[in-house]
């Protein structure tokens, strides 16, 4: 988040209050298997720690100044922190299973979409927790893209605005696809969203909700 640090309790509230429509975090697991929110798969740029976040157990990661005196969360604080529809990214392929037994156990498939990078997360989410609304997150593409978000069994692409196309939004729309674009954090990306018809659009800043509807 642009305007807060990122992946904190403190921005998942500064989202909520700014009034968009879905959070995004990103999801790791701890050495001890606990599902900690954090972007980097180790510690060194969001906190005044160093190292992997699999190498370090949940107490030494709360120990951690994850920005302005906060800690670093666990998924299921967020869920109790905020009310607004959530998109959980899973970072490490690890993840996946213990976010499927949360979204089980608290009955999330409704609040919780549920993107990756990896295909196989999304797959095992698909598998582990029936009805839940998978995203495939893609960065370099073409529009291959499409053929591996339906064999993984996500019902969304989440696409890098610096590379979409018209004939890859063409391509997933006849596939039933939902597209959300990302990083919107430009006035020209705005634009093309706009252009292109997309879906959604994820964003670091909040206030761009003045002229859009956007997840953070």
């Amino acid at each position: 988040m642009g305007v807060e640090p990122e992946n904190t309790l403190r921005s998942f509230v500064a989202a909520q209050q700014a009034g968009l429509d879905a959070i995004e975090l990103d999801l790791h697991l701890s050495k001890d298997g606990a599902l900690v929110v954090m972007h980097d798969p180790e510690v060194d740029r969001t906190t005044d720690g160093s190292g992997p976040i699999a190498d370090k157990t949940l107490a030494e990661l709360r120990a951690l100044d994850a920005g302005l005196g906060e800690r670093v969360p666990v998924f299921e604080e967020v869920l109790d922190a905020v009310h607004t529809p959530l998109q959980a990214e899973i970072k490490d392929v690890a993840a996946a299973k213990a976010l499927a037994e949360v979204m089980r156990r608290r009955d999330l498939v409704g609040r919780v979409e549920v993107l990756s990078f990896h295909d196989e997360a999304i797959a095992e989410i698909a598998r582990l927790v029936p009805g839940a609304r998978t995203a495939l997150v893609a960065e370099r593409y073409g529009t291959e893209v499409v053929e591996r978000a339906i064999a993984a069994g996500a019902g969304t692409l989440v696409l890098d605005i610096r590379r979409l196309t018209l004939e890859i939004v063409e391509h997933a729309r006849a596939a039933n696809l939902r597209i959300i674009g990302w990083v919107v954090n430009t006035l020209d990306h705005l634009r093309l969203v706009r252009a292109l018809e997309l879906d959604g659009a994820t964003t670091d800043y909040p206030e761009i909700k003045r002229t859009g509807r956007f997840t953070a």
